[in-house]
C-alpha cells in the first residue's frame, strides 16, 4: 500500500516578518522558524529598541529587512552596520513597521508587539493581503470591528496565536458557527491563584511576575495575576469568532493544559489540550493548514495527567467582571478598559501604586469617560488618548 503524502508537502516556504522578535512571543517564533527551515523563511523582523538582540537574529537567519520603533535606538544601529548582514536595510518608527508589514516578499506578518503599536502595522498587513498571525491581544480590543472588516475587506486571512484564540480556532474547524453555544476559555489564575486575599495589600512587582506555568513578558505576566489577560482574550474572542458577550465564558485550570472547550448546541464538547508552551498555537498559526513535528514534546499519557476545572470567583478577581461588563456596554468601553489597565500596570511594575489599586483605576476610568459607538479608527485613537490621560490622572492621586 502505497504511503499516503499531503498534498502540501511540497509547498514553498511561507516567508514571515515577525513584529516583537526580541519578546518571549518572539523568542519562541523563533525556535520554531529555526526548527521548519524547509516550511519557514524569516524575511523581516523588528522590535522597540534592543538593536544588538535584533542584530544577532538578523545574523543568525540572514534577513535583510529590520526595523526598531525607537528612533533614537534605530539611529544608533545605524552607527554600527557591521553588526548586521551585508546589505540589511533598518527602518525606523512606527511608518518603519507599517513598511515591513507590507513586504511583497513576504506571505504572513506575524504581530507580537506589546500594547497597541501594532494597530497601524496589522491593518497594513491586512490591507496588503497578507495573512496576519495575531498575538497582541490589545488590537482587536482596542479596533476589533475594523480589523475584522479590513480582513473581509481584502480577503486576508486572520490566524490568532494566544494559546486560548488558537485552541478556538482549532476546535471550531469544520464546524459550522451557528452550531456553537458556547466558548470557554480556561485560565491558569496567576501567580496569586493560592494566596489568602489578606494578602493581596502586599503583594509587590517581584512577586506578580512568578507565573507558576508560563514565561511571559512582565505585563502579560501582571495581567494573568489580575485575570485582565483572561478579560482581554474574551473581548478579542467576540471578535475572532463572531460571538455575542453571553457565549464567551471562562473558567480557572491551574495545570493550563486544556487552553479551551468549546461547547456546541447539542451538548458536546471539544477540547484542545498542549503542554504549556507558546510553541504550538504559533507553529500550528504560521504552519496553517499543515502540521509537522512541534519543537516540543506533547503530552505523556504514560504520567499521571491531572485536570482541575473551577469557576472564577469575580470577588477575588474584579478585572475579570470588569471586562464582562465592558463586554456588554460595547462600543470603546475595550477600548477604555484596555488603556486604563496598561497604565495601571505600568505604575504598578514602576512602584507607583499598590496591586490592588490595578482594578480601581480601570473601574474609575470607566466611570470617568462616556461610552460611544466610534465611527472610524482616529475617533478609537482619540478615545485611546484621553482614556489614558484620564488614567494616569487616577494614577497621581493614587500616588
Amino acid at each position: 500500500m502505497a504511503a499516503f503524502v499531503p498534498a502540501f508537502s511540497h509547498l514553498p516556504r511561507k516567508r514571515v516578518v515577525l513584529l516583537g522578535a526580541t519578546g518571549s512571543i518572539g523568542e519562541n517564533t523563533l525556535r520554531v522558524i529555526a526548527a521548519h527551515p524547509d516550511k519557514l523563511e524569516l524575511v523581516g523582523i523588528a522590535a522597540r529598541s534592543n538593536w544588538r538582540k535584533l542584530a544577532a537574529i538578523a545574523r543568525q537567519f540572514g534577513v535583510a529587512h529590520i526595523g526598531l520603533h525607537d528612533e533614537a535606538a534605530c539611529a544608533e544601529a545605524r552607527a554600527q552596520p557591521q553588526a548586521f548582514p551585508p546589505g540589511a536595510r533598518l527602518v525606523a518608527g512606527l511608518p518603519g513597521l507599517t513598511e515591513l508589514a507590507q513586504l511583497p516578499e513576504a506571505d504572513i506578518v506575524l504581530v507580537a508587539v506589546v500594547g497597541t503599536t501594532g494597530l497601524e502595522p496589522a491593518l497594513a498587513a491586512l490591507a496588503a493581503g497578507k495573512d496576519l498571525a495575531l498575538a497582541s491581544k490589545e488590537i482587536l480590543v482596542l479596533a476589533g470591528k475594523f480589523i475584522m472588516a479590513a480582513a473581509q475587506r481584502h480577503g486576508a486571512r486572520l490566524l490568532p496565536v494566544d494559546s486560548e484564540h488558537n485552541a478556538v480556532f482549532q476546535c471550531l474547524e469544520g464546524h459550522p458557527g451557528a452550531g456553537v453555544k458556547r466558548i470557554v476559555l480556561t485560565a491558569s489564575g496567576g501567580a496569586f491563584r493560592d494566596w489568602p486575599t489578606e494578602r493581596f495589600s502586599q503583594i509587590t512587582p517581584a512577586d506578580a511576575l512568578k507565573h507558576p506555568n508560563w514565561a511571559m513578558g512582565p505585563k502579560i505576566t501582571v495581567d494573568s495575576a489580575t485575570l485582565a489577560n483572561k478579560g482581554l482574550e474574551l473581548i478579542e474572542a467576540q471578535w475572532l469568532f463572531g460571538l455575542n458577550p453571553q457565549q464567551c465564558t471562562a473558567v480557572l485550570h491551574p495545570q493550563s493544559i486544556v487552553h479551551c472547550l468549546v461547547e456546541f448546541t447539542d451538548g458536546a464538547m471539544l477540547a484542545q489540550l498542549s503542554p504549556p508552551s507558546m510553541t504550538f498555537p504559533i507553529q500550528h498559526a504560521l504552519l496553517y493548514p499543515q502540521r509537522a513535528p512541534g519543537v516540543e514534546v506533547g503530552l505523556d499519557f504514560s504520567k499521571l495527567i491531572g485536570l482541575d476545572f473551577s469557576p472564577v470567583d469575580e470577588g477575588r478577581f474584579p478585572m475579570l467582571r470588569l471586562a464582562r461588563e465592558t463586554m456588554a456596554a460595547g462600543g470603546v468601553a475595550p477600548a477604555i478598559f484596555n488603556a486604563a489597565n496598561e497604565l495601571a500596570v505600568e505604575a504598578f511594575l514602576a512602584g507607583r501604586i499598590p496591586f490592588l489599586a490595578i482594578p480601581r483605576v480601570v473601574e474609575q476610568t470607566l466611570a470617568s469617560i462616556t461610552n460611544f459607538e466610534p465611527a472610524d479608527l482616529p475617533a478609537v485613537l482619540a478615545l485611546d488618548a484621553e482614556a489614558r490621560q484620564v488614567a494616569a490622572g487616577h494614577i497621581k492621586v493614587l500616588n
